[in-house]
């Protein structure tokens, strides 16, 4: 019986999804959500209209990307792999070092970095101006023209109506035994106990938004949260990301560099790839190869 109410207690965990929620001065509106989905599949976003931001963030990847590294305009590549953008509406900051404090301001970002779109605010926003579908698009969403205002907002309503709670984990939270295997369940409790994957993967959204080193190789290309804070306690510290849809997100790890779940989980159950700024809670899972198949088999469940 305490098996079961533990049981009970982390499904009903699962089934408390936060409530959405929206800016003041960018209530969800038909009209910009339309706009926003627009632009974020228009490769107009970019310096040489080659890229959008659906170019890295696939449908087919569960609105990640399937290469380690996507590549920017003119094929530059940046250092981090993209996240997958399902419920990206929930999260409390952006970026893998958690640097930016809302989704409007986010979407400024790959616009004008040099190794994604490299534009210009303000050549974007001429650029849709002077084309008379949008100009008559913006003006009936926003009774404005393009302007990186009403641009970044447009967008950031439609990545909020990127909701994904049907998994079969979610089935099986709200009550239907069969909604996942004997191994997944196995796995579930692997992940909840033994494995302690839930002191970082956390809820519904399978995160809790802190920042940790993982034990994943490290570079000095990318120092994570130090880069932001310039405190050495955050030297390669990432924001611990979302496990929702893992199983189309490979590859994995902020840089991509691996490239199945199963080789994932083999870096955590040996606690690391073995440095000096692994966070003290990785640690050595000793699974055996059953519990690792069992514990995969829940992840492919989220």
């Amino acid at each position: 019986a305490c098996e079961n109410d533990q049981t009970s207690f982390i499904l009903n965990e699962l089934a408390l999804w936060p409530e959405m929620q929206y800016p003041i001065d960018n209530q969800p509106n038909q009209k910009k959500i339309a706009l926003g989905e627009r632009l974020f599949s228009d490769p107009i976003l970019s310096l040489d209209s080659s890229i959008s931001c659906a170019s890295c963030h696939k449908g087919a990847f569960a609105l990640a990307d399937n290469l380690p590294v996507s590549p920017g305009v003119n094929n530059r590549l940046g250092k981090r792999n993209s996240p997958s953008l399902w419920n990206i509406g929930y999260h409390p900051y952006y970026m893998r070092e958690g640097g930016v404090p809302s989704l409007e301001m986010q979407v400024l970002v790959p616009i004008q970095e040099h190794d994604e779109m490299a534009f210009n605010m303000v050549l974007l926003v001429n650029r849709l101006n002077s084309d008379s579908a949008y100009q008559s698009e913006f003006l009936q969403a926003f009774n404005d023209s393009a302007t990186p205002y009403t641009v970044t907002r447009a967008i950031a309503q439609f990545e909020r109506t990127l909701i994904s709670k049907d998994a079969p984990i979610d089935a099986y939270a709200a009550g239907n035994d069969n909604a996942i295997s004997n191994e997944a369940k196995n796995g579930l409790a692997l992940f909840f106990g033994k494995a302690n994957c839930s002191h970082c993967h956390s809820g519904p959204l399978f995160t809790n938004f802190d920042f940790y080193n993982n034990g994943t190789a490290i570079s000095t290309e990318d120092y994570g949260r130090a880069q932001l804070t310039l405190d050495s306690a955050d030297f390669f510290t990432f924001k611990v990301p979302s496990l929702r849809h893992i199983q189309s997100t490979a590859p994995y790890m902020h840089d991509g560099s691996i490239t199945s779940l199963a080789d994932v989980l083999y870096q955590y159950n040996l606690g690391g790839s073995g440095h000096d700024y692994t966070n003290e809670k990785i640690e050595p899972l000793n699974l055996n190869d059953k519990e690792l198949v069992d514990l995969e088999e829940f992840l492919k469940t989220l």
